[in-house]
């Protein structure tokens, strides 16, 4: 343990613009409204890529083409299972204001054939957090997680989280204890995740990784006895405000799974308690 710490210590934290997210969501112009991107398998669940990260990516191709900065909504729709290797994002221009524009936004992938398949399709509104108001009118509260020290993180289980791959060892992701009876067998039956999440490499969170944030936490199906993939339908994301530096504190509850699809509701938190971001999901539930 103290190696470990002592490799941390030497280890330079990943600031904004220079880290793995940085670099895993770039994406390169080949003409207008047309960008070239790399999909890293290093973001992958099981085989597919997650869901949020394909929002960072889509995110921002989108505020490259728009003239505002910063995503306010995003909405997407998952169409078929993103792959790790080359895709295309093509963009579109809906309208834009002095304030907020709007764009739309497809990632494409190819077939064995070469034919495209489209992936993902979003429309979102951008605009500039740092020219929102102060004005907050809210009775919205933190959740009430214990102290990062006191909650848990993959290696603290008996076993790996259900379908884990790639993306864990990207993640800091501690999770509040009464909400992870999934991993030993006994889940609450609640519908609740709650826990700190961070980037591995240190790297402070801005709004195009809030919307990895809202994605990146084990699903709400492993505590209501369900486990196995939760692909998600739809996934709509309301950046409220640019998060302080620090770990961020997510939590997601789900209030009904019916017809063999539930929803997950998202509200993270940053370290000056505010609520930065929100989302709403409706995905499947897993058959198991």
């Amino acid at each position: 343990m103290a190696q470990a710490a002592a490799q941390a210590q030497r280890t330079p934290q990943a600031t904004i613009g220079d880290s793995e997210f940085d670099r895993d969501t770039a994406v390169t112009l080949r003409e207008e409204g047309v960008y070239d991107a790399e999909l890293s398998a290093g973001w992958t669940i099981i085989h597919a890529v997650n869901g949020g990260y394909l929002l960072a990516v889509l995110g921002r191709a989108l505020g490259e083409a728009l003239p505002h900065p910063d995503p306010f909504s995003v909405s997407a729709h998952y169409l078929t299972a993103s792959v790790p290797g080359p895709a295309v994002i093509r963009t579109q221009v809906v309208r834009t204001g002095r304030t907020l524009s709007t764009g739309e936004a497809s990632l494409y992938q190819y077939a064995e054939d070469g034919t495209e398949v489209e992936r993902i399709r979003v429309l979102a509104t951008y605009g500039d957090l740092d020219g929102l108001t102060d004005d907050v009118r809210t009775s919205a509260e933190p959740p009430a997680t214990p102290p990062r020290e006191h909650c848990l993180g993959p290696a603290d289980g008996p076993a790996p989280i259900p379908g884990s791959s790639a993306i864990t060892e990207r993640l800091d992701i501690r999770l509040d204890p009464a909400t992870i009876g999934w991993a030993i067998g006994a889940p609450s039956g609640r519908g609740e995740m709650r826990g700190w999440f961070g980037l591995a490499d240190g790297r402070d969170a801005d709004p195009l990784s809030l919307l990895l944030t809202v994605d990146a936490l084990p699903p709400t199906s492993f505590e209501l006895g369900l486990k196995g993939w939760t692909p998600t339908i739809e996934l709509t994301t309301h950046i409220r405000c640019r998060p302080a530096p620090g770990p961020l504190r997510v939590s997601i509850t789900t209030r009904n799974l019916a017809g063999g699809f539930l929803e997950e509701d998202a509200d993270v938190w940053d370290s000056a308690d505010r609520l930065v971001a929100q989302s709403r999901q409706l995905a499947r539930a897993p058959r198991g």
